[in-house]
């Protein structure tokens, strides 16, 4: 379907941002708030004004929560056990895996709430076991924007493009305990966004970069009713890699680099019951937008100017409202699964992002059945802040097959 100018520019605001501006008073967000500086006295005046000042990244399509299982528990996925989105979440926990070969496929809509019917989000992801300690994983997450029609300040018509970006992820997860397993992955990212299109004097190209994700998973079985247990604890750094650009330009863009740390908590109610609680936290590794004033009076966003490794580091303790902005900037995923013989589930979560870092809220819920060789999940979004989401109102689905069933039917 065709879009109009406003798409454009906002790709090019995507692709060029970072622009320096001259102004007089500059508006800043500090901890939440609004504030007016005058780079030539240095003088802050509270605006008494909620504001925004979230973390920004180029490609934000590799945070997209791919799988309708994690979807429908509040997008969280870390410690939960292993399938083949794993390679999305963790991929340490695939050496936990119970199959010894598996694959999924997801397929999201996105923004159908809009009436966009040519944008969504495709997901294919698998394991194989190679032995009792070791397994590998493969992963390929394609996004479509749909066909868009380029036009100039005029109205006039550029062309007609169809952005897309994909990434393909490859993965190593080695068990180096009875309870203890860690993975490396590597990956290579690919953004389209209007190439062949030239915005004041800059050629619009294909945006590549490279990165690497690290995660490590402890699991442990605890006697603590009567039935038994299981304790599983993951942490992830993903997206770890060169920063992107799609032009000349050396100011080039952050990647997603992102920590999560979660926690999933499983109860053998009985032989035929289990019941799972689980939650994630994640947060960017990159800089907190922080633009500074050179000597001329232009905006520079200085954050953009650090390495990929250094800008890690920064994210840390860069936030203009310290320490309490820094808390701010985690976003929290709660969920629960119910498991009745292991063929059907019932799942149900939350989404909370503080409303200056994005203001995502929203429950989800979903189903899942197993039969066989053949699994199929869905999730349903319900948003509940006025911040519109892409997935509001939207079902989305999972498939999951486990071609190593077939060896336990001969």
């Amino acid at each position: 379907m065709k879009k109009s100018l406003v798409q454009l520019l906002f790709i090019v605001l995507l692709v060029l941002g970072g622009t320096a501006l001259k102004a007089q008073i500059i508006p800043k967000c500090i901890d939440g708030q609004g504030f007016s500086y005058n780079p030539i006295t240095g003088q802050q005046i509270p605006t008494g004004e909620r504001c925004a000042n979230a973390v920004t990244t180029a490609v934000p399509f590799l945070r997209i929560v791919p799988d309708a299982r994690g979807g429908a528990m509040g997008d969280v996925g870390i410690a939960t056990s292993a399938d083949p989105n794993g390679m999305h979440y963790n991929q340490s926990k695939l050496a936990f895996a119970k199959q010894k070969v598996s694959i999924s496929a997801t397929y999201t809509p996105w923004m159908r709430n809009l009436g966009l019917q040519d944008v969504y989000l495709a997901y294919l992801s698998g394991y194989v076991q190679l032995d009792k300690f070791q397994t590998i994983g493969m992963g390929l997450r394609y996004f479509s924007l749909g066909d868009i029609e380029f036009t100039d300040e005029n109205g006039g018509s550029l062309g007609q493009g169809r952005p897309n970006e994909f990434e393909v992820t490859g993965a190593y997860a080695r068990k180096l305990s009875e309870n203890f397993s860690a993975a490396v992955g590597a990956k290579f990212i690919y953004s389209n966004l209007a190439t062949g299109q030239v915005v004041e004097g800059n050629e619009i190209k294909p945006g590549v970069a490279g990165a690497a994700d690290l995660s490590l998973t402890f699991r442990k079985p605890l006697k603590v009713t009567k039935n038994g247990s299981e304790l599983t604890i993951g942490a992830v750094v993903t997206n770890l890699g060169s920063k992107i650009t799609y032009t000349n330009s050396v100011n080039r863009d952050y990647i997603p680099t992102n920590l999560g740390l979660g926690l999933a908590w499983k109860f053998n109610l009985d032989e035929y019951n289990t019941f799972t609680f689980t939650t994630d936290f994640n947060k960017l590794l990159v800089p907190t937008p922080r633009p500074e004033i050179d000597e001329d009076g232009d905006m520079i966003p200085d954050y953009k100017q650090y390495s990929s490794i250094r800008g890690v580091f920064k994210s840390f303790g860069d936030a203009p409202g310290g320490f309490s902005e820094e808390m701010k900037e985690i976003t929290t995923g709660i969920g629960a699964e119910y498991w009745y013989d292991d063929q059907f589930a019932v799942r149900a979560g939350y989404f909370f992002e503080h409303y200056s870092k994005g203001n995502r809220k929203y429950f989800s819920l979903g189903l899942g059945v197993k039969y066989n060789i053949f699994g199929l999940n869905f999730s349903y979004l319900v948003p509940t802040s006025n911040q519109r989401n892409p997935l509001d109102n939207t079902l989305r689905f999972s498939l999951l097959f486990d071609f190593a069933a077939f060896e336990g039917e001969e």
